[in-house]
């Protein structure tokens, strides 16, 4: 069993950075992957961002490219997902997933991870 907990998100005006992260324990040597996911409220849940474990390849969604970045810290087994130039759009509770790595592109896929974080807001006004 892995647990991953994502500490509080947090609020910022348009344009502005927010950096989220989720500390991954227990049997952690089963995740190949970590993963980023968004929902926004009467939406279904996107795929934001997935760094592989094993080689840190990262993969990202169209609408964050070049905005947002994934991290590891391999030692402290936490994900970071570093948020800049943030819209409205952006608005929704992010969730942190981990498990098996993903077969070719799924990765955006929810049901390709095994493990959740509990979800966290992040609200981004304008």
């Amino acid at each position: 069993q892995v647990l991953l907990q994502e500490p509080r998100g947090g609020s910022v005006e348009t344009g502005g950075s927010l950096r989220l992260s989720c500390a991954a324990s227990g049997f952690t040597r089963s995740v190949d992957s970590m993963a980023w996911f968004r929902q926004a409220p009467g939406a279904v849940r996107e795929g934001v961002a997935m760094i592989s474990v094993p080689d840190d390849r990262k993969y990202y969604g169209a609408s964050v490219m070049g905005r947002f970045t994934i991290s590891r810290d391999a030692n402290a087994n936490t994900v970071y997902l570093q948020m800049q130039n943030l819209t409205p759009e952006d608005t929704a509770v992010y969730y942190c997933a981990a498990g098996p790595l993903p077969r070719g592109g799924s990765w955006g896929l929810p049901t390709q991870y095994n493990y959740w974080g509990q979800g966290t807001q992040v609200t981004v006004s304008s």
